[in-house]
């Protein structure tokens, strides 16, 4: 199938009747098998939530250096806080943005910890245990932290609802991947601001993000309205992704793909650095298992499963690992060369 845009898929269908929500599901579906990525509108996030939510990223990216450098990543294990631009590496080059990392707020897993196994009960911890803990929040903006925490709330539900309309439409009980969510689900959030690097004379791109997969279920993107950049691959070709005011950007994840033998899709995509003298602010919502979850593996209908694609690889060639857990760690050290040489010097090489 081909396309020139994303398409728009309008979720508040679910609550339109038996043949309006069918019909949302089979485009759900088809859309996500053939490119992996929409725009979704009638999702009842409150628009003053989305405003609060753009305002107060903006305020962060305003505060004065110092503050920002207070909670900056290289003091935190978990790669949690503020990376300076041009500090986060895709494929090895850089990204030239800025940002902050969100997690669930938790204490730290203790180094020496033990989780219990029944097959393993003297095991200790798995590395990706290293990922829980406290979040690195700015002392002069204390309303980023609760604006964040209701929009996280509003988010996960949102991202749950999905979960289950895709697991009904591919044929599964709609609680299929509600285990995996269950107890101590991971979500993350970015904060981001791109400035303008691109010359607006020549418009040659400059690398905001570089080529590359989610590693984990699914992608819920906020964009401040009137920005560009964002560009999703499609049979060999770049699909502009401009923001659509109040829309989500909704892209499928490693691990869901792998949950459905490739007959879902996680896409390339990447973003172009804004030109010169303007920026750019997203907030992506990464909507994840638990870090010690494996997603189910759908048994698909002959008529499904003949359009399954098997597993790929992401552009290093590196294979989904199917402990979510240990697929974030792996994109976290490889990201965040400093933050791992610091404090998980023992993982590298």
């Amino acid at each position: 199938m081909a396309f020139d845009t994303l398409p728009i898929l309008d979720i508040s269908e679910l609550d339109g009747g038996p043949q309006a929500a069918a019909a949302f599901r089979v485009q759900l579906r088809q859309v996500t098998h053939d490119v992996g990525f929409f725009y979704l509108v009638g999702h009842g996030i409150p628009q003053q939530l989305i405003d609060r939510v753009v305002d107060v990223s903006r305020r962060f990216f305003e505060l004065p250096e110092a503050d920002k450098l207070a909670i900056e990543n290289v003091h935190s294990p978990q790669f949690r806080g503020y990376t300076r631009v041009g500090k986060e590496l895709t494929n090895g080059d850089n990204d030239w943005r800025e940002q902050i990392d969100i997690g669930p707020e938790r204490d730290e897993v203790p180094a020496n910890a033990v989780r219990a196994d029944a097959a393993r009960p003297d095991a200790a911890a798995p590395d990706f245990w290293r990922l829980e803990g406290p979040n690195l929040w700015p002392a002069a903006l204390p309303e980023l932290e609760t604006t964040i925490t209701e929009w996280r709330a509003h988010l996960t539900h949102l991202g749950l609802t999905l979960l289950r309309t895709w697991a009904v439409a591919l044929g599964a009980p709609a609680g299929t991947f509600d285990a995996a969510f269950a107890g101590h689900p991971f979500p993350l959030i970015k904060i981001v601001r791109y400035p303008g690097t691109t010359d607006p004379v020549s418009r040659t791109p400059a690398q905001g993000v570089g080529a590359h997969r989610d590693g984990g279920v699914l992608t819920l993107l906020l964009v401040e309205p009137g920005k560009g950049g964002l560009q999703v691959e499609h049979d060999g070709e770049w699909i502009d992704a401009p923001s659509i005011p109040g829309a989500f950007v909704v892209n499928i994840g490693e691990m869901l793909e792998l949950a459905t033998d490739g007959y879902l899709k996680a896409t390339l995509h990447r973003v172009q650095s804004p030109t010169v003298g303007t920026d750019r602010i997203s907030i992506p919502f990464f909507f994840n298992p638990a870090l010690d979850a494996r997603m189910p593996r759908l048994t698909l209908s002959p008529a499904l499963r003949d359009g399954a694609r098997g597993v790929s690889a992401d552009p290093t060639d590196s294979p989904i690992l199917e402990t979510y857990g240990d697929n974030v760690l792996r994109y976290r050290l490889r990201a965040h060369p400093n933050v791992a040489t610091i404090h998980h010097a023992d993982l590298l090489g």
